[in-house]
């Protein structure tokens, strides 16, 4: 019966040490850490050490995670991941639940609401962006990546391009790509 720890963080910048010593200050020796960097979009069989941390539970194991998002990406992600680590006789610990056994019916309860609650999350976060975009529009402001070349330089880019310059030639005297360079004769 080992104790496995598990974290996952979303970008290289980070370091799931924390949620490790937070594990541990819990009062779990972890004998068999595992740990992601991968956004919480990716579902939990898509991620590469998660997948590996499967393969090794036997029975009777437990696996303990600080919050429960790290167990999936959505509600449905969350309660299969459950399922099917119920299944391999894994006992679930989410330490922002307390000791609760997530395979027990009550644990089943509070596992599905918790993990709608965090995909409603989730939704909102993804509907307030979309809606400061929506606005920004509106104002006016210009979204997404600066140009690198100017409206004279395209115009430029296009004659040039016309008179037979080559586009590897263009992309030097404008120092930009060639895959740029064609974006903008070929449009």
């Amino acid at each position: 019966m080992a104790v496995f720890g598990y974290g996952r963080v979303s970008t290289a910048d980070q370091t799931a040490d924390n949620q490790r010593l937070e594990i541990e200050r819990a009062g779990y020796m972890v004998e068999y850490w595992f740990a992601d960097t991968v956004s919480g979009k990716a579902h939990a069989a898509q991620r590469k050490e998660f997948s590996k941390m499967l393969g090794k539970f036997r029975g009777k194991d437990t696996l303990v995670v600080s919050k429960l998002d790290r167990l999936g990406r959505d509600a449905p992600d969350v309660l299969a991941t459950i399922k099917s680590l119920e299944a391999l006789q894994i006992e679930v610990v989410v330490l922002q639940l307390g000791k609760l056994d997530l395979t027990s019916p009550a644990g089943k309860l509070m596992l599905a609401m918790l993990a709608a609650v965090a995909e409603m999350e989730r939704d909102l976060i993804v509907e307030r962006t979309q809606a400061g975009l929506a606005r920004a529009k509106a104002e006016g402001k210009t979204l997404g990546r600066p140009a690198k070349t100017t409206p004279e330089q395209r115009a430029a880019m296009i004659d040039g391009y016309a008179a037979k310059a080559s586009v590897s030639a263009l992309a030097r005297q404008y120092g930009i790509s060639r895959a740029t360079v064609l974006s903008i004769v070929k449009a």
